[in-house]
């Protein structure tokens, strides 16, 4: 049989092996659904407290149920490990390792192009691998292709299926899980996206949309974030202009999402957070020089967003002053370093940002947060306090609300706060609005 009759025969009697490279938010919980699906899967993480906690079925990711991860292990459908040689025991490798910026916001893909170099060394016939990392289109064909060909000595089509399939985790999102969002597979060669997107049928109740390349794919992902991020950076300047002219910027989009068509309601805040919105504009930015392109309108929301720390710590400032106090020596509790609310997520968290700059105030500065109890931010870790309560609230010049925690008691924290700054909008049920100010 081919490589193609083979891999699809494997597929459907559940024989084919999975890996999984990389066991974060999006490595871990692909890694669970795989082996849900019945699938024997095997995962692969550089830190071994990861791989130490998957084998003992301990949970570390908040869309992961506990009591899955550790049914799975206990049946030994799932397992982890941190030497790179399992690749040889494995069918289909989803490589799910991050892909940050560098300090001078450009792409580091040296996760991805480190691990394809490790995959080549071991990578053996009839296996399918895809990238699920976001990246710059062109990633997979320029880059993972003549890596994996040249390490293994295989050539990619005859003796092993290469795509692109980008995760879409939305961590927190109480409907959209990883098993029920939709997936888009792209791939090198015909059978190549028909075996990978049969691959992914088996395991999900999303729909998996085929796409022609793994660079539509991988556009089609940058494309998502971007969207966002652009959005995000209108309402940011709009209610910039909108705190000038007097106007609840939070009421406009309530207003305007009241029609049925062509609106979708984004809203303001201290900044953008998450490991996709902040990033992935920037990848495509960087990939369109080398076309002697320049997305003007990309580059203006993120300056718009970047901006956003910082504005709000000089509307801070602002309602300190009318309050008699500086910036310098105050007390400020900012409430919420997660990225989004209700999540343990901190990447890219724009309140990390407003804390930065607060202490370069010389404000005093607490964080609280019920789902972070310390974060680390530039090497440094930092421990919130533990609780807060009438006294404590009291205690603080201003409360600047980051994240709107569903977990917070406001009504407690608008009755004994001096002064409050809320940029999520968390207050919008509280009456007495004397010592609130929104963003």
């Amino acid at each position: 049989m081919s490589i193609y009759e083979n891999l699809m025969k494997k597929i459907d009697d559940r024989s084919i092996v999975v890996g999984v490279v990389g066991l974060g938010y999006v490595g871990l919980p692909l890694a669970v659904e795989k082996a849900k699906a019945r699938f024997k899967t095997i995962g692969f993480d550089v830190q071994k407290e990861k791989v130490v906690m998957v084998n003992e079925g301990k949970n570390y990711i908040g869309d992961v149920v506990n009591e899955d991860l550790k049914q799975l292990v206990n049946d030994k459908m799932l397992t982890a490990t941190t030497d790179f040689s399992f690749i040889k025991d494995v069918d289909f490798i989803a490589i799910c390792v991050p892909t940050p910026l560098d300090e001078h916001q450009q792409p580091d893909i040296s996760y991805v192009k480190n691990s394809t170099i490790e995959i080549a060394k071991y990578l053996k016939k009839e296996t399918m691998v895809v990238l699920e990392s976001t990246t710059y289109p062109g990633t997979t064909e320029e880059l993972i292709k003549p890596i994996l060909e040249e390490g293994s000595g295989l050539t990619c089509g005859e003796d092993f299926y290469l795509g692109f399939s980008p995760e879409r985790v939305d961590p927190g999102n109480l409907i959209y899980k990883t098993k029920n969002t939709p997936k888009v597979v792209g791939a090198i060669g015909e059978k190549a996206v028909k075996a990978i997107s049969h691959m992914y049928r088996q395991v999900l109740e999303g729909d998996v949309k085929e796409v022609s390349s793994p660079a539509i794919a991988e556009m089609e992902k940058i494309l998502e974030n971007t969207y966002r991020n652009i959005n995000i950076g209108l309402i940011n300047e709009l209610a910039m202009l909108c705190n000038k002219m007097g106007i609840n910027i939070w009421e406009v989009v309530d207003a305007a999402q009241t029609k049925p068509y062509g609106f979708q309601a984004f809203y303001p805040g201290p900044g953008l957070g998450g490991h996709c919105i902040p990033l992935d504009p920037y990848y495509l930015s960087w990939k369109a020089r080398e076309y002697g392109f320049h997305t003007s309108m990309i580059e203006s929301s993120g300056m718009i967003n970047d901006r956003m720390p910082e504005y709000c710590v000089e509307r801070t400032g602002k309602i300190l002053n009318n309050h008699g106090k500086a910036l310098s020596g105050a007390k400020v509790l900012v409430l919420g370093v997660a990225y989004k609310n209700d999540i343990d997520d901190y990447r890219e968290s724009a309140a990390l940002r407003v804390i930065e700059i607060f202490e370069k105030n010389k404000s005093k500065v607490d964080f609280y947060d019920s789902f972070i109890p310390q974060y680390k931010y530039k090497g440094e870790i930092r421990k919130g306090i533990e609780t807060i309560n009438e006294d404590i609230i009291k205690s603080y010049d201003v409360i600047f609300i980051a994240a709107a925690h569903s977990t917070v008691d406001y009504d407690m924290i608008a009755k004994n706060a001096k002064a409050i700054f809320d940029t999520k909008n968390a207050m919008k049920n509280i009456t007495d609005r004397t010592n609130i100010e929104l963003l």
